[in-house]
């Protein structure tokens, strides 16, 4: 009797993007700062084959204040990492992510007088 071999893997699945640790423990570093500030309550992340973001809420209903997009394609380009504002405006792009958390880090600077 002949049989055919029919393989068991998947057909070439491409991987989801994501977050490496450093990466992760550095936007998860600012939500909690901004939590213990009042500023936001809440966070969702999603990930697909594009990209992976990281949104933040001040309520869990509305839309979120801020969102970090990390989207490997545009590495080469203009940097892979992207802040959106709440009305979904690009804030600011890099290829450091650093320095494209400074606008949300200046919200957490406070003036002390003497």
């Amino acid at each position: 009797m002949a049989g055919n071999v029919v393989p068991l893997h998947p057909a070439r699945i491409q991987p989801q993007v994501g977050f490496d640790r450093a990466e992760l423990m550095r936007i998860l570093d600012l939500y909690g700062r901004m939590v213990a500030a009042g500023i936001w309550r809440d966070y969702a992340m999603g990930f697909d084959r594009e990209a992976a973001s990281f949104s933040a809420f001040r309520r869990t209903a509305e839309r979120p204040t801020a969102r970090i997009e990390k989207r490997p394609s545009l590495r080469a380009r203009q940097g892979m990492w992207t802040l959106f504002g709440e009305a979904g405006q690009v804030l600011k792009r890099g290829h450091d992510l650093s320095g494209v958390l400074s606008p949300l880090e200046r919200k957490l600077l406070k003036v002390v007088e003497d």
